[in-house]
């Protein structure tokens, strides 16, 4: 069992207290265009960041930006050497409002796209792919699949790179992490990478915490995948005293070894992009909050480091269906 980063394979052991769901990088281009505060292409402002991780305990981040729509591959191996932090990079696919028209995400068939994200988790993930064909190998691999699903379930081309997804992650045993609308259509994603053969403990279904909806968490968890909770200190969503209530109410359904926790956080939050929150929000502020609502110490090391590091790491391959 090893995960991978962007300075190759560690021991789980290894990783420490992890934020599951960030966003380190993101050019300038389609995803800005979407929204201006997912730019962030200072790479002094985002080490600023990791370093403050670093200094509140922090030891690996899951940057869950995906090829071809701001992932800047080329400085997170830089950034993970100057600031000590851990770093897993994402291939996959994200939303496609986030893709230019006529990208290749649209066209390059499920084959294609299979070779293409088994290749940046084996050989080294692609510098450039906004604007044209993937180029630029570099020697930093990628750690985890990213797929994303809309407001409806899986179908049409969606369902074709979700499906490419799958086979990569089951030819390289590599996690997949998975973007959901607060957790709509979430049982459809499940089973149809299950339905390839995907092990649900490769499956991190992420934002079903955005509309704390117990019931929703509860249906999910029995399917045995992991749930990435990353609505904290996002207070348009909800108050991070609900945040704590819904992971407690998890834990007390059984549910504590299938919670990680992240902060998917963009120009808005990142506190050297001008933001309030910061990336050592979770340990400054949500730790102590957790504690006053009655979460041991124990709990809290499960949720940032005991889990994370199981959930990321890699299986063993498996042939698709």
């Amino acid at each position: 069992m090893m995960l991978r980063t962007v300075l190759g394979d560690i021991d789980p052991a290894l990783a420490g207290e992890t934020d599951s769901h960030d966003h380190l990088f993101i050019a300038d281009g389609q995803s800005a265009r979407v929204n201006p505060s997912l730019r962030l292409d200072d790479y002094g402002r985002t080490l600023e960041e990791l370093l403050r991780f670093r200094r509140a305990g922090g030891g690996l981040v899951v940057d869950a930006q995906p090829i071809g729509c701001g992932r800047m591959a080329a400085l997170q191996a830089r950034a993970s050497r100057e600031s000590g932090v851990h770093i897993i990079a994402s291939t996959g696919f994200h939303r496609l409002h986030f893709y230019r028209p006529g990208h290749w995400i649209f066209t390059l068939p499920e084959d294609g796209l299979t070779e293409l994200f088994v290749g940046e988790l084996t050989e080294g993930m692609f510098a450039c792919g906004d604007d044209g064909k993937p180029t630029g190998r570099t020697p930093a691999k990628a750690g985890v699949i990213k797929l994303a699903i809309a407001n409806e379930p899986p179908q049409g081309r969606v369902l074709t790179l979700m499906r490419a997804a799958g086979r990569a992650s089951l030819t390289t045993g590599a996690p997949i992490l998975c973007h959901t609308e607060a957790g709509q259509f979430s049982g459809d994603l499940v089973k149809e990478l299950t339905a390839l053969g995907v092990p649900p403990s490769s499956i991190i279904v992420c934002h079903a915490d955005r509309r704390a909806n117990h019931a929703l968490n509860h249906a999910l968890a029995r399917y045995g995948v992991w749930l990435e909770y990353d609505t904290i200190g996002r207070f348009k969503y909800h108050s991070d005293e609900e945040e704590a209530a819904l992971l407690l109410a998890m834990a007390e359904a059984g549910f504590a070894g299938q919670l990680l926790l992240g902060l998917d956080n963009t120009a808005e939050r990142h506190i050297a992009y001008g933001g309030q929150t910061g990336m050592d929000y979770l340990q400054r502020v949500f730790r102590p909050l957790l504690r006053r609502a009655g979460c041991s110490e124990a709990l809290i090391h499960q949720w940032l480091t005991e889990n994370p590091a199981r959930a990321y790491a890699w299986k063993p391959a498996q042939s698709p269906r």
